[in-house]
């Protein structure tokens, strides 16, 4: 009789355990939403109807207008979000720990309309004009986004991008009405940006000071020189703060499209560059090899070092490219929306613009979406205020900044910036 002898202790199979790590963040703010959702259903009811104006008279294709009883769409939809937040909650205590990115989307949505509905009680929603309004403010977010997210894959915080914004703007106004010629405009807007990147670089690379204290450096620094030429020179010299805009070019065909049509594809020739700049940089960061050396600069540079990647050169030149790119954002106010160029005419886009790098989780696909999400929310506040809606004014300006405190504090989750950025390199 033969026995087989155990099998030592070491052939073992070795089986690792995953701990579950639940977090409730999302599911809490859901309910909190959903509760808001309840009391404009049923504490603070509105009733009549509302209309969401679905085509402009531009339009070739002439869609009939929604009109939707009030009362009875907010408590279905409140009912709804209810639903929502407790399938949020059934994910976290169930499922894998977290509540899905859908499930947040669908969420929003949902309440947004229920917001409307209830908001607009007997008034009209322009929906084609509240969408041309969200994109035209999301421009330089987008572009500031974009930006942010160069620089700091490269490994540098870009703080600075609100002043980039502002030069780009000032120097496309005087470039701009000099030549009367919106393109001179717009390289003199991607130079003055890139001459702040310029500082911010050699500062923050060569001379290893703080990233975030030569930011917020440059931002006051900027903010004051904008302000001194335009008191001094612009108001003295109007002639200087005429830029020539650029027109309208409507892509034929597309812009007939119910809806998206106008919004999309009847837009000046910067809204149709971020729709390219939006694929070049994501296709050039994930996709090419200057993508993988920025990113690997920004992860590891002591690692792409010793493969032979110029660190300082590579986060140097990639600044720059940020503040470029930053800067036809600066451009789109003073040659698109505006026509001239105001005092700290950007308002605060540069930090908004910055929220949705962190938002967007240095993606440039998802910093975009969350561009067009502050873009929404800051030109919701207009449309309250002319559709005469009972909403306090004074909620209505910080809207935009609640859509962004919530959003990067609490739908982000947790979210990792690229492990080298604000940290110098020196080389051993």
């Amino acid at each position: 009789m033969t026995t087989t002898a155990p099998a030592p202790a070491s052939a073992a199979p070795i089986v690792h355990e995953k701990a579950l790590v639940r977090s409730w963040k999302t599911p809490v703010i859901l309910g909190v939403f959903a509760l808001v959702g309840l009391l404009m259903a049923f504490v603070f009811p509105n009733s009549g109807e509302t209309m969401f104006t679905l085509s402009t008279q531009r339009d070739a294709i002439q869609l009939a207008p929604l009109v939707l009883p009030t009362q009875i769409t907010v408590v279905i939809t409140a009912l709804l979000l209810v639903v929502g937040a407790l399938g949020a909650a059934a994910y976290v205590a169930l499922g894998s720990g977290h509540a899905p990115l859908w499930l947040s989307i669908v969420f929003a949505v949902l309440f947004l309309f229920a917001f409307l509905t209830w908001v607009a009680a007997d008034k009209n929603i322009p929906v084609p004009g509240m969408l041309v309004g969200t994109l035209a403010l999301s421009v330089p977010l987008v572009f500031g986004a974009l930006g942010g997210v160069i620089s700091e894959r490269a490994g540098v915080v870009n703080i600075a991008i609100e002043g980039q914004l502002l030069f780009g703007a000032f120097s496309a106004a005087i470039v701009g009405s000099l030549t009367g010629n919106p393109f001179a405009g717009l390289l003199a807007a991607m130079v003055g940006a890139v001459l702040v990147s310029f500082v911010l670089a050699a500062f923050s690379i060569k001379y290893l000071v703080d990233q975030v204290i030569v930011g917020v450096v440059l931002n006051v620094l900027v903010t004051g020189l904008t302000s001194f030429f335009y008191s001094k020179v612009l108001t003295s010299d109007p002639a200087l703060n005429k830029p020539v805009k650029f027109e309208v070019l409507p892509i034929p065909g597309l812009s007939e499209i119910p809806i998206l049509g106008p919004v999309l594809f009847r837009q000046t020739l910067i809204v149709y560059i971020m729709y390219i700049a939006v694929f070049l940089v994501w296709f050039g960061l994930f996709k090419t090899r200057w993508g993988l050396r920025v990113r690997a600069v920004g992860e590891h540079p002591t690692a792409a070092d010793t493969v032979g990647i110029n660190v300082t050169s590579t986060r140097f030149w990639n600044v720059s490219l940020a503040g470029a790119v930053v800067g036809i954002g600066g451009a789109y106010y003073t040659l698109d929306v505006v026509g001239q160029f105001g005092k700290e005419m950007t308002n605060g886009a540069g930090f908004i613009a910055l929220a949705a790098v962190i938002f967007g989780r240095w993606d440039p696909i998802r910093a975009t979406l969350a561009g067009l999400l502050f873009g929404f929310a800051t030109n919701l506040q207009s449309v309250l205020g002319i559709i005469g809606s009972p909403v306090p004014s004074d909620f209505m300006l910080m809207l935009p900044y609640v859509v962004t405190i919530f959003a990067v504090a609490g739908l982000v989750g947790t979210s990792r910036g690229p492990a080298a950025a604000g940290k110098p390199y020196i080389k051993s």
